[in-house]
């Protein structure tokens, strides 16, 4: 069988091993066969291709070298930065409990909702366990990436590009744009790519939308920011591709300007050659979420599931977006769909177990947290056992809360929710030194939280700490404006201070 028929094969049947194999065994006695070497580029690619439209984590690089100001204080609804600056649509911080990083809980861990948001190094070297993660470095991670793939190439590289000249590549397209996937995705030489992409395009007078589109990719990741967005909106406006709409989102979120990435994601669904295209809908119905603005993004998940009744995302921030809006029964039918499709996690255990209690399912409660436990690691068996004291709250048993939340800080100490509670636990025992020293912690964990701030405020005021709980109280209403307890506490200190 003809070699370069076979490899070609069974690259479309993507046994890009065997496929490599046969080019490998085929080259060796023809090193000049342009068809072998176009199957054997194209396996290597699509064997290390990563699916690279989603947004990005942030890590400690990011935040250090990122030379893109941000004014200090955004207009409302226009950051991603300034959780506390948001439209009257958002959703209540005393209804819907923020993230560690000052974000709504938005029911589904995506790519990007790591982010640290306070923007402070402290902010990008603390990991869930201080001493076992390391800050993530997304330029890092591709050079890494590179000299893994390279290595278990036998022979080392496949390609040397420092001899290659590009310009003999760019008079053949079909060659260019393989090479140009290889660069980025297996030798991960972005300088080169770069090269070769501005080549190709300067020869096509920049009317083509594929190196347009790859030159957009290159700058984004060499942190050209303002380039990229130039190239992914040349590359548009000659062929409109929904991947080329992904990426250029990517560059307002890295530029942080959202309500630019909601008019890219509205122009493309609106254009009609993209009708129910679930990745679209998803990714401005995140961007609204992010924002805060919970009840438009519920509209846009409504439209996900009309589109994929299957969506697994849009389930999940459905049911939550249901049980923090106080209707338990209707997320309990989104999470029992997440259960029937496969989805057996700590994190949907759990989910279904808080909807049943609220839903006065006592019987199936302790099964579900049961399961949750079986199921659970390191990364969320602090998160149950803060589940389960507020259960045991619930219930009235007040040792078993506090035993839950022992537990919880035990497992991960930067559970700021749980040093709050169990403050509040400590104060029914009357250890007023041990619920201070406990909502001082919770308030350096988590400084976008109010509840600690508020807390700590009333104890001081029962202390006849004025000052201090004076302090307390205006950062609490820095954080919530809206909180009527902080208000009225305001209102008593005032009071009293006038009087001194």
């Amino acid at each position: 069988m003809d070699p370069a028929f076979l490899a070609l094969s069974r690259l479309r049947r993507r046994k890009f091993d065997a496929s490599i194999q046969v080019a490998d065994d085929a080259l060796a006695q023809n090193p000049y066969d342009l068809a072998l070497w176009w199957t054997k580029c194209r396996a290597l690619t699509n064997k290390n291709w990563i699916d690279d439209t989603e947004v990005d984590e942030e890590g400690i690089a990011d935040l250090l070298l990122d030379d893109n100001a941000v004014q200090k204080e955004a207009r409302p609804g226009t950051s991603f930065n300034r959780p506390g600056t948001r439209t009257g649509t958002a959703s209540s911080m005393g209804l819907r409990p923020m993230t560690s990083n000052g974000r709504p809980v938005s029911g589904f861990a995506r790519p990007g909702s790591a982010r640290p948001m306070t923007g402070s190094l402290e902010a990008a070297f603390q990991g869930n366990r201080p001493g076992t993660s390391r800050p993530v470095t997304s330029s890092g991670r591709f050079v890494r990436l590179g000299t893994a793939s390279m290595k278990s190439e036998p022979g080392g590289a496949f390609v040397d590009l420092e001899k290659m000249d590009f310009r003999k590549y760019i008079q053949r397209p079909p060659l260019a744009r393989v090479l140009s996937d290889y660069i980025i995705y297996v030798d991960h030489n972005l300088r080169k790519s770069h090269e070769l992409c501005d080549l190709a395009s300067r020869s096509n007078s920049r009317n083509s939308w594929f190196w347009e589109a790859r030159l957009g990719k290159t700058c984004f990741h060499l942190g050209l920011m303002r380039e990229a967005q130039e190239h992914f909106s040349r590359s548009l406006k000659n062929q409109n591709m929904v991947t080329t709409v992904l990426e250029l989102v990517k560059v307002f979120h890295k530029l942080d300007q959202p309500n630019s990435a909601l008019t890219v994601y509205e122009d493309a669904i609106e254009s009609g050659m993209f009708d129910g295209d679930v990745a679209l809908m998803l990714g401005k119905a995140r961007v609204k979420d992010a924002l805060g603005q919970t009840d438009a993004a519920e509209a846009e998940y409504k439209k996900v599931l009309a589109a994929d009744a299957s969506s697994v995302e849009a389930i999940s921030c459905m049911a939550a977006h249901q049980f923090y809006s106080d209707q338990p029964e209707v997320a309990l039918r989104y999470y029992r769909r997440l259960l029937q499709m496969g989805v057996t996690s700590a994190e949907c255990w759990v989910n279904v177990g808080l909807c049943c209690f609220y839903a006065s399912q006592y019987d199936m409660t302790l099964n579900c947290i049961n399961r949750a436990l079986e199921l659970a690691d390191d990364t969320n068996n602090a998160d149950i056992w803060f589940n389960i004291s507020h259960i045991a709250v619930g219930i009235g048993d007040m040792g078993l809360a506090y035993q839950a939340l022992k537990v919880a800080v035990s497992i991960d100490n930067n559970h700021a929710e749980a040093f709050n509670n169990l403050a509040v636990l400590e104060l029914k025992k009357n250890n007023s030194e041990q619920a201070r020293a406990n909502y001082l912690q919770a308030q350096k964990l988590a400084p976008h939280n109010f509840e600690a701030f508020f807390n700590l405020g009333l104890l001081c005021f029962k202390l006849g700490e004025f000052e201090e709980s004076f302090k307390n109280c205006e950062k609490s209403l820095q954080l919530y404006p809206d909180h009527s307890d902080s208000k009225e506490l305001m209102t008593l200190l005032q009071k009293r201070l006038a009087q001194l």
